[in-house]
């Protein structure tokens, strides 16, 4: 480990270390950490709180990325990524992230899953709990398949057609702005008021425009009704290295939920992917997935300081 070096994360330079080392790390179900679209959709999205991206923390073995601790959403949310191999950092990771990482005292958490065991022996060592446990689902495309149909009155738009205002009004919508519409989703800004393009979802507007450097924007999938607005909107990240259909995000205009299209948006994935060699499709925690069919799940383990004596968190 002589050879060991630290950084911080730099926004515009790192990415595709990060993105790298988030491939070669990968397993089945994200038992190592989370897939490589999983940073650079948070990085790229007008949700994501940029203050603190300077606490990133980058871990070297020469030039080769080894390790990496960062923070999505909250900002209290304590990710870690670590090399097989490289597993006497865990402690050293876990320290750092504990100490420099933000979030209050109580409020930190570390989100690991189940493959990352050197993690979590150093988070225990280092007091922490397990607090909960929650299954993203997600679908073996090897033990199942997707096959709703579209329901009649709506159409897939191709690719090269879709319209960036259409879209902007339907993730608008899609994501809990819709006059009167419930508040649901923690993405939106300024929930319950009208349509208006200058307070669009700036997220999925500015990226159609300026797309991330490792997305697949042409295997969205975007469904209109007859009169051509639209009605849901799915999103595919295409990892071929780990054969992984990543889908961020997916949403239903609130007039048109319960209808069937988030099911048949995500069959039409299904069919895209799996000509493609895809053998994993990711999905959400929604109840919804396992009813159309996902036959499997991702665990993602929370982790927080045990409280100290006199009742007080640590």
């Amino acid at each position: 480990m002589s050879r060991i070096t630290t950084r911080q994360f730099q926004p515009l330079s790192d990415n595709q270390i990060v993105w790298e080392l988030m491939l070669d790390n990968y397993a089945p179900r994200c038992a190592n950490g989370v897939a490589a679209p999983f940073f650079e959709y948070a990085l790229t999205s007008s949700w994501m709180d940029r203050r603190f991206l300077y606490l990133d923390r980058l871990w070297f073995d020469g030039d080769r990325p080894v390790g990496f601790v960062f923070y999505e959403n909250p900002v209290s949310s304590v990710f870690f990524h670590l090399r097989q191999g490289y597993e006497a950092l865990a402690d050293e990771m876990a320290a750092y992230a504990d100490a420099d990482m933000p979030g209050e005292a109580g409020e930190k958490e570390f989100v690991l899953f189940p493959g990352q065991k050197a993690l979590i022996a150093a988070a225990e060592a280092r007091g922490y709990s397990l607090d909960r446990a929650e299954d993203e689902m997600m679908l073996d495309f090897r033990r199942g398949s997707l096959d709703r149909p579209l329901p009649e009155g709506f159409r897939f738009v191709p690719p090269g057609e879709i319209d960036a205002v259409r879209m902007a009004r339907c993730t608008w919508k899609g994501f809990g702005h819709a006059e009167n519409a419930p508040f649901e989703n923690w993405e939106a800004e300024d929930p319950g008021t009208p349509w208006n393009p200058q307070k669009s979802y700036r997220g999925i507007l500015s990226s159609m425009m300026a797309p991330p450097p490792h997305s697949t924007y042409e295997y969205n999938v975007v469904i209109a009704d007859e009169k051509g607005e639209y009605a849901c909107y799915s999103g595919m990240w295409w990892v071929p290295e780990n054969r992984l259909a990543y889908m961020e995000p997916l949403c239903t205009i609130p007039e048109y939920r319960r209808r069937g299209l988030a099911a048949a948006a995500l069959s039409r994935h299904y069919r895209r992917m799996k000509a493609l060699g895809a053998e994993w499709m990711t999905g959400g925690g929604n109840e919804f997935y396992r009813r159309i069919g996902y036959n499997d799940a991702m665990r993602w383990l929370f982790w927080k300081k045990k409280a100290a004596s006199g009742g007080e968190r640590a």
